[in-house]
């Protein structure tokens, strides 16, 4: 099947990474995608061993191109169109305790307004820097 060539976005649809073809194209035209390394449009052509670097927020997963195939696939079969080398250390993300902070309102007070949005953004922005700070410790 590798004797023909298939666009990135198709190929990234095709292997379930994204749930839609136009999904995995935004994904490519807003740089969450890279091939060997590098942002690449959508169209960009796929040959078996290439690496894909794929940001979804909160993890950065990585696959080896195994095989190309442009249909989509069912999930059992996708190991056979590529591999996910993605770290360890990156897919422990997923299970890190979701830190939330609920902000009590008073009912029928409505919608905060712009004041307020900046200091409740002030205060999350706060909190994530001291929580960057505490990893690279």
């Amino acid at each position: 099947m590798s004797d023909f060539s298939v666009r990135l976005d198709k190929w990234l649809w095709a292997v379930r990474i994204y749930k839609t073809r136009s999904d995995a194209a935004d994904g490519c035209r807003n740089n969450k995608v890279l091939v060997n390394g590098a942002y690449s449009k959508p169209s960009r052509e796929l040959k078996p061993g290439d690496t894909v670097t794929v940001k979804k927020m909160p993890v950065t997963y990585t696959y080896r191109v195994l095989s190309l195939v442009s249909s989509r696939q069912p999930a059992k079969n996708v190991p056979e169109y590529a591999e996910n080398i993605t770290s360890q250390e990156e897919l422990d993300k997923l299970n890190m305790p979701r830190q939330t902070i609920f902000v009590q309102r008073d009912r029928g007070t409505g919608r905060p307004t712009k004041r307020e949005r900046r200091e409740i953004d002030g205060l999350m922005e706060e909190m994530y820097r001291e929580e960057t700070i505490e990893d690279e410790s």
